[in-house]
């Protein structure tokens, strides 16, 4: 097989595999229902396999389909980098991407002197609640808070942090009161209250919390002094030494996540990436890894 099947087809199998259906994949390309499935059922041929179960009311990846879209995935986003490098006009725009968190916590607090140091660059800044699989579309430089990347991705540990609680600078909580205070976390991660009350030496295995999708919230409710947040350094660091936040127990857990710096080929090559990565390592401590 020397020729590839026409762009058309994968744009409509990407979509139909985002979506999870023929529908909301026409919806995305402004096609009919009827062409997209019609366009799936080419490119099924052309493979000699499909790529999807259809159910009565969602789409599931096949096996050969689960392998298939990265593959494609990746190649439109080599075409669209390598395409918007040759075309954009906006050389002095750097497109940046990262959790919700980090971006309100640690990156706002510090965009100033990035400004003042690099007048010249202007951010555009993309953030999400959660970490996603793969870079967003149109990013040069993505900051991620997650595990280990896949070897898919080519990704360099930029921060490894330690946890802890957080709360108001006049809660008087102390370790024998602090089973009566209300706890706040962010949801899915790996460090949690019981974790932490574990290595601190407390006898409570399963405490009383309330979680959220991001650790903003948690953190809006620990400065209104409505109880116990965890966070870590580089997302409290800056409300701590600003006294909006106190750690009030020395223990920090280390955290099995950690923040990676991820660029794409072409923001190697890029004085404004290269600028920002560079201001990013400058600013962001060595943080201890043991």
């Amino acid at each position: 097989m020397d020729s590839l099947p026409p762009l058309n087809w994968l744009r409509a199998f990407e979509a139909s595999a985002r979506n999870l259906s023929f529908t909301g994949a026409a919806r995305d390309l402004n096609m009919t229902q009827s062409a997209v499935s019609q366009q799936i059922k080419s490119l099924e041929s052309y493979l000699g396999r499909p790529l999807f179960h259809r159910h009565a009311r969602a789409l599931e990846l096949t096996q050969t389909g689960l392998s298939y879209l990265p593959v494609v995935r990746n190649a439109f986003r080599t075409l669209s980098h390598g395409t918007r490098a040759l075309t954009r006009k906006e050389s002095n725009v750097l497109r940046v991407q990262s959790n919700l968190t980090f971006a309100l916590h640690w990156l706002a607090p510090r965009l100033g002197s990035f400004q003042a140091a690099h007048p010249d660059i202007r951010l555009a800044i993309t953030t999400e609640l959660w970490e996603p699989r793969d870079m967003a579309e149109g990013a040069d430089v993505e900051i991620r808070f997650s595990l280990p990347p896949s070897d898919r991705v080519y990704a360099e540990l930029l921060a490894s942090d330690h946890y802890y609680p957080v709360c108001h600078p006049d809660d008087p909580v102390t370790l024998e009161t602090l089973h009566r205070s209300p706890l706040f976390d962010c949801s899915n991660m790996m460090g949690t209250w019981s974790v932490w009350a574990e290595e601190q030496g407390l006898d409570w295995p399963d405490p009383p919390v309330t979680y959220a999708t991001t650790y903003s919230l948690a953190f809006a409710v620990a400065q209104a002094g409505g109880g116990l947040a965890l966070g870590h350094d580089l997302t409290v660091g800056h409300m701590i030494e600003t006294g909006a936040l106190k750690a009030p127990f020395h223990h920090r857990a280390r955290m099995q996540e950690a923040y990676y710096l991820i660029q794409t080929p072409q923001a190697q090559t890029l004085p404004t990436a290269q600028a920002f990565v560079a201001w990013l390592r400058a600013n962001i401590p060595a943080l201890p890894t043991t």
